[in-house]
């Protein structure tokens, strides 16, 4: 199971949004205490300053359940102290996101 997040991040933060963000950082920490974590990427935009993403795996739906259930205070906390650090975020993949499906009109029709 994967969690994609975007976010807009101002100039001043993205040093630290990415130390936190990043793959050895605050959030893959907490990540990481519960068993079928399997790591976070973080991916910056080169045409766009400040824009990213951030990928986390998880074994499945539910190692990303246990972890809620048994993190869910310090997922809390954690978000919190870091919400400054963002502009704007948005879950674009994950468990609790609505999919859209798009069906194109038949070109021939």
């Amino acid at each position: 199971m994967i969690r994609v997040w975007e976010y807009d991040v101002a100039e001043a933060a993205m040093a630290d949004f990415e130390r936190v963000y990043g793959a050895d950082g605050a959030w893959a920490r907490l990540f990481a205490t519960t068993d079928g974590f399997e790591g976070t990427e973080l991916f910056v935009s080169l045409s766009s300053p400040g824009h990213y993403l951030s990928v986390d795996r998880f074994r499945d739906d539910a190692s990303w359940h246990r972890f809620l259930a048994e993190q869910r205070a310090a997922y809390a906390a954690l978000d919190a102290e870091t919400s400054a650090l963002t502009l704007a975020e948005r879950e674009l993949i994950g468990p609790d996101v609505t999919a859209v499906v798009s069906v194109d009109a038949d070109p021939e029709a």
